[in-house]
Order: C-alpha cells, then sequence, then structure tokens
C-alpha cells in the first residue's frame, strides 16, 4: 500500500488556518471525514484525543501525527494539512508544528496504521522532503513529491535546501554547547570516522558484518517516535560514516532485533527509549541512555559520544553502572517522576484483570437472588451466579501479585517479576493488602538492584547463573523474609484500623471522603492527583470497600460531561471548534474518559479547572450518600447495571454536572459574534 492510495486531494488542506492544538485536530478530522473514510466521525475524533492524552504525537521538527485506530473508521485513510507559520502542538523539541498528517485505521486492522506511520516518520525526517511539503504550491504537488519520495526520485529545490540548511544551522547552534565537550579532544574518533565503510550497511543485506555502533528505539504509546529516533540514527551515522544498526522496539513489536553477535562485537549501544527495554544483554558494554526525544533530535551527538571511547560501561562496575543500574529509566528523570512510571507500569499491568474479574463479580451478585436466610451465599446461589464469581474471583485474585510483579520489573527488568509476584502474592495472603502489595513490589525490584550489586564481582564464567539461579532463589527468598516479618505485620495493622474506621464513619464522614475523592479527579483529569484518586480507589476494591471506586467514577465522569452540557445550552461561550468538540464530550464522559476536558481546561484553566473540581465533588458527595456501590474500576455508564444503587448514582452524576455547567456558564463570558 502507498502513501497516495489513502491520501486523496480532498484530504489535504494547505495554508490550514487553525491557531492551536485542539483546533488543528478538529480540522484534520473534518478533511478525514471528507475523504469518505469515517463512519463515525465522533467515535473517531473521541479515539484520536484519547490518544493524543496518552502523549504527544507531536514528534518534533514541526511534524505531528495525530492517529487513532477506532471503530468510527470504516477504511484506512489518511489526511494532512500544512501551516506554514506552525502552531503550538507540545512537539517533544518544543517547537511550532507546520506539517500534520492524520491517520486513521479500522479497529480489527492490526498493522496498517503502524506500517504507515514508519514510512511517514522515515520520509519526514528528511529535512530537505519536509521544506519541500511544506512550500507545495498546490495540492497535487504535494501529492506528486510524496509519490516522488517513495519511489527514491525526489530532488530538492535550492530554496528546499536553503530552508532546511537554515533550520539545521539553527538546530546546531542550540546544541553546540551539549555537544563540544564530545568533541573536543576526539582526534581518533575522526581519524577513524574518515576510514569507515561510507555506505550505511542495512540488517538484511549484511547480516554477516560487525556493526561498529547498535541502538534501541522505543516510545511507550507508538510507533512514530520509535522509526523517526532510528531514521535520524540511522542517517546521520551514514553522513558521519558510521556503520549502525537500529532495534526498533515499538507497539507493532521488535524489528530489527540485535544479536548476541552483534553485541559482542560493537564498540557502543545507544537505547533511546522512554519505555523499559531488556537491558541485561547489554551488560558490560559501553551504553548510552536517552529519552527517544534525543535520538531525534540529537543523534550527530549522541553518535560522537558513542565513537569516543568514553560511553560508561553499563554494568561492568558499581561506578559505572550507577545511574543506569540503578532506575533502568532516563537519568534526566527525577526520583518522584521514575517511582511514578514504576507504579504505573504496575497498574497498568494490573488494571485487565481488575476490570475482567471485577465485572464479572458484579454481574454475579446482579443474577443471584439474595436469600436473607443464607445471606453469606448471595453471589453464588445459582450455578450461572456461582460460575460468575468462580472465573471473576480468579481474575481478581492475581491482581496484587501482578501489580507488585510488573512495578519490580519496571525498575529492574525481568529478574525482579518473579521476586515481585511472590511479594505481591504474599501481601495478599498476609493480610496487607493492596498497600502491601504496592511496598512489595518496589522492595523486590530494588532487592534485585542490590543483588546485581553484589554479585558484580564474580567471574564472568558465572554470569549465566545469575538469572535462572541467584536472582530468583535468594530474591524470593529475600522478599519473603521481608513481606512477613517487615511489611505485612504493620501494613495489615493499618488496613484492618482502615476498614474498621470506614465501616464505622458516619454518614457525613463518608460524604467528606466523596467530597474528597471526587474532587481529586478534576484536578488535573490524568495527571498524578487524578491518577492518585484512581489508584487508591482501585487498591480499596480489593479490602472490600466499593462505595469509594463509586465516587471516584462519579468525579471522573463530570467534566467531559459538564462540558458537553455547557457547549451545548451555553453555546455562545464557546469558539465553533469547541462545540464541535463538546459534542464528543458526550461518549468521552458516559465512557468514564476525563481526559476529554483537557482541551477546555488548557484553553482557560481559571474558569473551568475549579468549576469542575466543585461538580465532581459534589457528584462524589452524593454517590457516598446515596450508599452507591461499584465493584468495577472502570466503564462508565456501560457498567451501571452492576452498581448499587444505580438510579441515584445516575441522579449524583446527572447534578454534579449540571453543577458544573451552570458554574462555567456564569463564569465564562460569551464571545463576540466575531468568533462564535
Amino acid at each position: 500500500m502507498r502513501i497516495t492510495d489513502l491520501l486523496v486531494p480532498q484530504s489535504v488542506l494547505l495554508n490550514g488556518p487553525a491557531t492551536n492544538k485542539t483546533e488543528a485536530i478538529h480540522m484534520l478530522a473534518d478533511l478525514m471525514e471528507a475523504s469518505g473514510c469515517l463512519s463515525d466521525k465522533d467515535v473517531y475524533l473521541a479515539d484520536v484525543l484519547a490518544r493524543e492524552e496518552a502523549g504527544s504525537t507531536g514528534l518534533g521538527d514541526g511534524i505531528a501525527t495525530p492517529h487513532a485506530k477506532s471503530k468510527g473508521v470504516a477504511t484506512a485513510g489518511l489526511a494532512a494539512m500544512v501551516i506554514p507559520e506552525g502552531i503550538d502542538f507540545d512537539s517533544i523539541d518544543g517547537k511550532p508544528a507546520r506539517l500534520f498528517f492524520m491517520i486513521a485505521a479500522p479497529e480489527g486492522e492490526a498493522d496498517a496504521h503502524i506500517e504507515l506511520l514508519s514510512r511517514l516518520a522515515m520520509m519526514v525526517i528528511d529535512p530537505d522532503f519536509r521544506e519541500a511539503l511544506i512550500h507545495a504550491k498546490s495540492v497535487y504537488d504535494f501529492l506528486a513529491l510524496i509519490d516522488a519520495k517513495e519511489d527514491d526520485r525526489f530532488q530538492p529545490t535550492a530554496a528546499d535546501a536553503s530552508a532546511a540548511t537554515e533550520e539545521a544551522a539553527s538546530d546546531a547552534t542550540n546544541a553546540a554547547d551539549a555537544s563540544a565537550g564530545a568533541v573536543a579532544g576526539d582526534a581518533d574518533t575522526a581519524d577513524t570516522a574518515a576510514t569507515s565503510p561510507s555506505s550505511q550497511p542495512s540488517p538484511s543485506s549484511d547480516a554477516g558484518k560487525h556493526y561498529r555502533v547498535l541502538a534501541v528505539t522505543a516510545c511507550p504509546t507508538g510507533i512514530a517516535h520509535t522509526f523517526m529516533a532510528a531514521e535520524s540514527l540511522e542517517r546521520t551515522a551514514k553522513d558521519m560514516s558510521i556503520s549502525i544498526k537500529v532495534e526498533k522496539n515499538g507497539s507493532g513489536g521488535v524489528k530489527d532485533p540485535l544479536t548476541a553477535e552483534d553485541i559482542a562485537h560493537a564498540e557502543c549501544i545507544i537505547v533511546a527509549a522512554d519505555k523499559n527495554v531488556p537491558m541485561e544483554r547489554f551488560k558490560g558494554k559501553p551504553l548510552i541512555q536517552v529519552r527517544v526525544a534525543a535520538g531525534i533530535n540529537e543523534a550527530r551527538r549522541l553518535l560522537e559520544e558513542a565513537t569516543s571511547g568514553k560511553a560508561a560501561v553499563y554494568g561492568g562496575s558499581k561506578q559505572d553502572s550507577t545511574a543506569d543500574d540503578d532506575t533502568l529509566l532516563s537519568a534526566e528523570d527525577s526520583i518522584g517522576r521514575q517511582i511514578y512510571k514504576h507504579l504505573m507500569n504496575g497498574v497498568s499491568h494490573m488494571l485487565p484483570f481488575v476490570i475482567g474479574g471485577g465485572i464479572l463479580i458484579a454481574l454475579a451478585f446482579l443474577f443471584d437472588t439474595f436469600n436473607p436466610a443464607d445471606p453469606s451465599k448471595f453471589g453464588s446461589g445459582t450455578p450461572l451466579a456461582a460460575f460468575f464469581m468462580k472465573v471473576g474471583g480468579a481474575s481478581f485474585s492475581f491482581m496484587l501479585p501482578v501489580l507488585a510483579g510488573f512495578i519490580a520489573m519496571s525498575i529492574a527488568d525481568r529478574p525482579g517479576l518473579a521476586v515481585g509476584f511472590v511479594g505481591g502474592y504474599l501481601a495478599n495472603a498476609g493480610g496487607s493488602g493492596f498497600l502491601g502489595a504496592l511496598i512489595a513490589g518496589f522492595v523486590a525490584g530494588y532487592l534485585i538492584i542490590g543483588l546485581r550489586r553484589l554479585f558484580s564481582a564474580l567471574p564472568q564464567s558465572l554470569e549465566g547463573i545469575k538469572s535462572v539461579l541467584l536472582y530468583p532463589v535468594l530474591g524470593v527468598l529475600l522478599m519473603g523474609i521481608a513481606i512477613t516479618f517487615v511489611i505485612n505485620p504493620p501494613v495489615s495493622a493499618l488496613n484492618n484500623w482502615l476498614m474498621d474506621t470506614l465501616k464505622h464513619m458516619d454518614s457525613t464522614s463518608r460524604i467528606l471522603l466523596g467530597i474528597i475523592f471526587g474532587g481529586m479527579m478534576a484536578v488535573d483529569m490524568g495527571g498524578p492527583v487524578n491518577k492518585a484518586a484512581y489508584v487508591l480507589g482501585t487498591g480499596f476494591l480489593a479490602t472490600g470497600e466499593y462505595g469509594i471506586m463509586a465516587s471516584v467514577m462519579a468525579g471522573g465522569m463530570v467534566p467531559p460531561l459538564a462540558i458537553a452540557l455547557c457547549t451545548t445550552f451555553f453555546g455562545n461561550r464557546f469558539t465553533p471548534a469547541q462545540r464541535k468538540s463538546g459534542i464528543t464530550n458526550y461518549v468521552m464522559g458516559l465512557s468514564f474518559i476525563t481526559e476529554g476536558a483537557i482541551p477546555f481546561a488548557a484553553a482557560d484553566p481559571i474558569r473551568v479547572i475549579p468549576s469542575c473540581i466543585v461538580g465532581s465533588a459534589v457528584a462524589g458527595a452524593l454517590s457516598m450518600a446515596f450508599s452507591c456501590t461499584l465493584r468495577a474500576p472502570h466503564g462508565g455508564i456501560f457498567v451501571v447495571p452492576t452498581i448499587g444503587n444505580p438510579l441515584m448514582y445516575l441522579v449524583a452524576i446527572a447534578i454534579g454536572s449540571v453543577v458544573t455547567c451552570l458554574l462555567l456558564a456564569v463564569l465564562k463570558k460569551p464571545l463576540p459574534q466575531t468568533e462564535r
């Protein structure tokens, strides 16, 4: 499939009038709809915005690629827009985005948009080609340039080359200070580079050759960043006459994997990644670890450092490996950011078990008949209910081991997984529950880091027994001692006190809890405060407390629903693009996707955020006041039949949404007629 098979003239707009990110996405969605590939634009737009909140698709160098797989897509499609002066798109390099490609893929189509994104990423990394597209005189010239590039027939004009040179010069000036240290005093590097092969080897055609530098690129949510970093490193290495092989570790799987022979003969490895990648294989090799953005924007500096002979050896000694071995994350991350990443890795892997198990358990109660004579069997009194309870309970039982295991794996790579699983299981069995498993995950991860340091002095001949014998045996043993004698006693006592306090709380105190948890969901709408409330609510599910989770979901549904109501009934407070986006928020709010409100909060935080917090707090308080319960940690309106007191739960959400809507209507003044 060629790019121009999907990019038709009616889905291309030159000199787009958008002035911000939200308007640009909506205009691109309109272009996509004009191409005829969408079955439901609102659903597709909601999925694009949800993808954008997971991580900006502003790739840097003036490029943005908003995209999504969606039920609202009938056939795969592509739209393009040029905004020559550029707009802020939250790009990874902080620069305005000028060239936009939007991709739509049907939900069941496995690789169409992934292959398309990777091909686009490799093409637009060429600055001459990028400038040619931005300065195209007509839509047909734009499409002809893409065809020429795909066929390797593209020839830049003098104007394109001049613009690209000016951009590169600007980037070089900004990076000069960072790269000066790597270049200074490195005459040997220049001599070696001069005598290296001039052509860039490819993994497929040079399987028997050795590469001077190896690299791994990876991003957590999409693949555009992965392939752009890979292309940037490969192109720069070719210019510098450095042989390189790049492993692309993205959502479509690993491409061009590094072999043991590759690693053995390489001078240095560059890991440009925003997620954890297998690191054990690089022990004893010089290694540079950076964010994926550095692979895109600082390829020359990285390659100069990699060939300078000054890169630290990964895992070679305590002194050399401290920065990387302690965290397996970018050294630029703060301690708080590292903890947050590790925690979210555990939570993201845990949620499918909780959601699947929680909904099945809720269905068990829904399909059962309450017997006052034997209330203990409620949920398993009929064969169907007993089946749902058995399967849901099995899924739920993995919740804490998975949480602890993947926190530990995020910290210490694969050796931490088994130790964390055991810690999570023992936390559950020992009564320390969610909090104990969370602590066990971090203890297990750093326990393995400690064992690595302890065994770093062992002879190289014993390297193979570390992962298969020493780490699992000693790790599980020490984890068992720590969880049994250090973690479980105080944490289980804390859990018992907490549950006893919640059970004996009067209605006023529980309403106060609802205000706190509901309001937290609207503070940053998907950020750390929102996530903290959600994780705590999920944790209480494991202890049998279901009221807090109900308040959390109610509070999270209010912001997008309230904004949708306000754009419908008080439309003169919003621009046309915002009113279109407001309709999408009905779907996102009912689906418990709080992030739908973020573009509105970002555009007017002083009015929108406080209004949303008040409405979410009201919904959380009313949920508690009505004694609503929720056994499933997600699902929005689709799990209402499984909610305790469902009618009043909907009333609580409706009242909270109306409160926020009215506050916004009062605080936001009508726009001038020309802006409506």
